[in-house]
């Protein structure tokens, strides 16, 4: 493959693992002292790979979720959070000011942080109630993130009774390193033909829905838009048709993100409505890769894990046809804001 190390791909994933592993018996002690409420927050592009996790809870667990903007809880707090919160941060480097002060902000109400980042030795890490350290860097933090939150969130609704089968889909899910290195050698001829089509425009629609949806916004603000410096209209499935599908002409590309969860067909929707309107359609879809013996309950669940390792290989072809690296930028972290 293009660019990519395997081995360095394997032990990030695999480390990520190991500590989906560990967060989930200490969510489950959590619980058993008290914990009535969990906020997964985050700065950025890390507080919407949360989403998967916090979307499953909101819809399959009566336990109390929250997902906030971090720099307007940094405003004015939550009546939800207190002492019995669960506060969880995700930041890769452990030095976003937003999420820093976010922890000192939540750490204050009382409530237990957890901090989820690549790097021991910084201040979200050295002041979090409790670190999970794995190292990542911006090719292989989309799946580690995901990995570990979803650890989050099934740990409660198996703590509550909510989770049919827990111990057989961590083994499934516990497969997932080795399973989407195949996804990326599947995905790879692919991969550089559609970052060769596309690398010369400009603008492009992209959609998903159910957990699909929030690495269709990912991929759409924090890669192509901030790497990559192309503009994007993401837009949930839901809203197409409200608005965006009047944008819809001949040649306005527009991009899906097919998962195998429940709300597939919604996103089939746009498909179907797209296809009479545009000859540039993309779709990038799950359900086209083999997993071995995953489950289609796992492979639903895995829906935005795998694309995200789907578009990792699109980045490192678009990065070089475009000859923009990804870590290129103007006024991130470069200027003041």
């Amino acid at each position: 493959m293009f660019n990519f190390d395997a081995g360095r791909f394997l032990q990030i994933q695999e480390g990520a693992v190991t500590q989906a592993q560990a967060l989930r018996p200490h969510i489950t002690d959590l619980l058993g002292n008290g914990a009535q409420n969990i906020f997964l927050l985050g700065t950025g592009g890390a507080a919407i790979l949360m989403e998967p996790a916090a979307d499953l809870l909101r819809k399959r667990s009566t336990f109390p979720v929250f997902t906030e903007f971090t720099a307007e809880l940094n405003v004015e707090s939550s009546i939800h959070l207190g002492a019995n919160s669960i506060v969880v941060i995700p930041s890769l480097s452990g030095t976003t000011k937003e999420s820093i002060e976010l922890l000192e902000t939540t750490q204050a109400a009382g409530a237990h942080v957890i901090v989820l980042t690549g790097h021991a030795n910084t201040p979200l890490a050295q002041k979090a109630d409790k670190a999970f350290v794995n190292f990542a860097e911006d090719d292989t933090s989309c799946e580690s993130f995901y990995i570990q939150s979803y650890a989050i969130a099934h740990a409660i609704m198996a703590a509550r009774g909510e989770l049919d089968d827990a111990d057989g889909l961590y083994k499934e899910l516990d497969q997932l390193p080795k399973l989407l290195l195949s996804v990326k050698e599947q995905f790879e001829a692919e991969a550089e033909q559609i970052a060769t089509h596309i690398q010369n425009m400009d603008y492009h629609i992209i959609s998903g829905a159910g957990n699909t949806w929030p690495e269709a916004h990912y991929y759409g603000m924090c890669i192509l838009e901030e790497m990559q410096w192309i503009r994007t209209r993401p837009v949930h499935a839901s809203h197409f048709f409200h608005g965006t599908l009047e944008l819809l002409e001949k040649d306005v590309s527009v991009v899906l993100y097919k998962g195998e969860d429940a709300y597939r067909p919604l996103v089939e929707r746009v498909e179907k409505f797209a296809r009479q309107y545009t000859n540039e359609l993309i779709i990038f879809d799950t359900a086209k890769y083999e997993m071995g013996t995953l489950s289609p309950a796992a492979r639903a669940i895995a829906s935005p894990i795998v694309l995200a390792t789907m578009m990792e290989r699109m980045s490192a072809h678009l990065e070089s046809l475009r000859n923009h690296p990804l870590t290129t930028r103007r006024y991130y972290k470069r200027v003041a804001y």
